[in-house]
């Protein structure tokens, strides 16, 4: 163990927007302007070097001395980078093998724009990341535990952790982005619950999805999604089309054909999206738009809503195919997690809602009151996985993140334990991660009892539920008119686990019936199971110890 306890941060660098997470208070701090939401953008006005909001503010008076969303092209060959985002500001270009952009980065007459690669922009982001951290804590940071998409591989990764040493922040781990979420979801839970969370990552360009499971505190991502053209810039992009119709039906002219006013209109399209998160109404101002022509106008929730429908059917159908992906249906999932600035619109988690089952938890701002920041539950978690491990030594988080200790079997079907051949009960879930040993109580009911262990078989049965008989009304009673659709009876989906393949058996002989009889389940990392059953008595005292076991391959 180190001697001395370790400033670690932990650090969600997105897309979009950053955030720095303390693991000594496991929270989410603000930097020098204030912002606990950090946008990911570099701005030059001369030799003056701006960040955060205040560079995000120049993509309107300065755009192309700005650089942003450059967080994807770590690591990418010029050939893929996806330069769509980057219209309103600096555009990347390819110069000696590397993704740069060309920014001026100097007032003095007739310099030059210089190249700077994504590698030295993200560079320099994260160094400001680095000294808004070291200003709060008063003291230097001495690791760092930063989350990463799913996406990125082995080499994207490496290059991620080059970048973050070159800013003076040592990495100590990389984790993944849903992971980190879940952790900053979770983390004030004694023992989280075994769960499969659906993490839906709704960012302001991009959106990523992650089905984990959660088994005994243990987190294992069983699929991924990402939609690179998703994003709250498409519902951005909806009311730009609408309120740009009004505007030209007003006054003759499209405020979309020229880059200063498209860019106010973005600016203030997004202010609007994110004040109707919170309010059902919000005015749309712009002064001298184009021409000199002021814009004002009052958008309602429900005008934003249907604006932008079809995008928030696209958001729903991200997480469906998501699920489908990984052999899933609505019915296995427990809850679901929206993260990232967009799921603030009440309108996603409503959807969701309208697909999943009632019983499907919809974790998000507006069904959650006491919900952490979307756009901050990365950080909280990086900082949760820092504060475990900063007090343990290089080497120690070095084979902690071995193959054989990260990389274990799962089970691939529920097991379950027949009393007696009655019903059917689930002891350890589909997606357990081995070893692992679950314990479940049944009363004996008899003085013989037979225990018997299967593998479950999951099925979704549909069953239709009767309406009540319908009140007869009198003949002259026009109030109240049923039509044949009201007649219908409504059908319900139900998740059924029964059992199948016998795996093994045991009995137990002279028992109380009104004992209580304690089954110890045991499955190896080799995959062999061992079962145990004892009969407790006054109140959990052991009348005997383990009375049969059996041990199979």
């Amino acid at each position: 163990m180190a001697e001395e306890q370790k400033t670690v941060i932990g650090l969600a660098f997105g897309n979009s927007s950053s955030a720095i997470g303390v693991e000594r208070v496991i929270d989410v701090i603000a930097n020098q302007d204030g912002d606990r939401s950090i946008p990911s953008i570099i701005s030059y006005v001369g030799s003056d070097e701006y960040h955060g909001t205040q560079a995000k503010n120049q993509l309107i008076r300065n755009p192309r001395n700005t650089a942003a969303n450059f967080r994807d092209f770590i690591g990418q060959e010029f050939s893929n980078v996806d330069p769509t985002y980057c219209h309103a500001s600096a555009h990347p270009v390819e110069k000696d093998g590397q993704t740069c952009f060309m920014i001026k980065t100097s007032d003095e007459e007739g310099a030059e724009p210089e190249a700077l690669s994504v590698d030295k922009v993200a560079t320099r982001h994260l160094d400001r990341l680095r000294e808004s951290a070291s200003d709060y804590l008063g003291k230097p940071i001495d690791g760092v535990v930063i989350a990463a998409p799913t996406d990125f591989n082995d080499a994207r990764r490496e290059k991620l952790v080059k970048i973050a040493e070159a800013a003076n922040l040592k990495v100590l781990q990389v984790i993944n982005e849903p992971t980190a979420a879940l952790l900053g979801h979770v983390f004030t839970q004694p023992q989280p619950e075994d769960k499969i969370y659906v993490v839906a990552d709704f960012g302001g360009t991009r959106s990523d999805g992650a089905v984990v499971a959660s088994r005994g505190g243990i987190f294992t991502i069983l699929g991924t999604s990402h939609d690179y053209e998703l994003g709250g810039h498409k519902l951005d992009d909806a009311l730009i089309d609408y309120v740009a119709k009004e505007f030209e039906k007003e006054h003759g002219v499209d405020p979309k054909t020229e880059a200063r006013s498209l860019a106010k209109l973005k600016a203030e399209s997004e202010a609007v999206r994110k004040t109707l998160s919170n309010t059902t109404s919000s005015s749309f101002a712009v002064e001298s738009l184009i021409n000199g022509m002021d814009y004002h106008t009052t958008i309602n929730r429900l005008r934003f809503e249907l604006t932008g429908r079809q995008v928030f059917n696209k958001f729903t159908s991200f997480v469906e195919n998501l699920v489908k992906k990984v052999g899933l249906d609505v019915l296995d999932i427990d809850e679901v997690l929206l993260v990232g600035g967009t799921s603030f619109t009440p309108k996603i988690a409503t959807s969701l809602a309208a697909v999943f089952d009632e019983k499907t938890k919809i974790v998000s701002p507006s069904t959650e009151g006491k919900m952490a920041d979307p756009n901050e539950l990365v950080a909280r978690g990086c900082a949760f996985q820092a504060s475990l491990i900063s007090g343990y030594d290089d080497e120690e988080i070095k084979e902690s993140l071995q193959g054989v200790v990260t990389n274990s079997p799962h089970t691939v079907k529920p097991i379950g334990v027949k009393i007696n051949d009655e019903e059917f009960s689930t002891i350890v879930d589909i997606d357990t991660a081995l070893p692992i040993r679950k314990s479940k109580t049944f009363v004996a009911g008899s003085e013989n009892v037979l225990i018997s262990i299967h593998e479950g078989e999951s099925e979704i049965v549909t069953r239709k539920l009767e309406k009540p008989p319908k009140e007869e009304k009198p003949a002259d009673d026009d109030e109240s008119d049923w039509s044949d659709d009201e007649d219908e009876d409504e059908e319900v989906r139900e998740k059924v686990v029964k059992p199948g393949k016998k795996l093994a058996e045991l009995g137990l002989k002279n028992v109380s019936k009104e004992s209580n009889v304690e089954v110890v389940l045991s499955i190896t990392k080799d995959l062999k199971i061992q079962i145990s059953a004892r009969e407790l008595k006054n109140g959990g005292a052991t009348a005997r110890g383990v009375t049969n076991a059996a041990t199979i391959a």
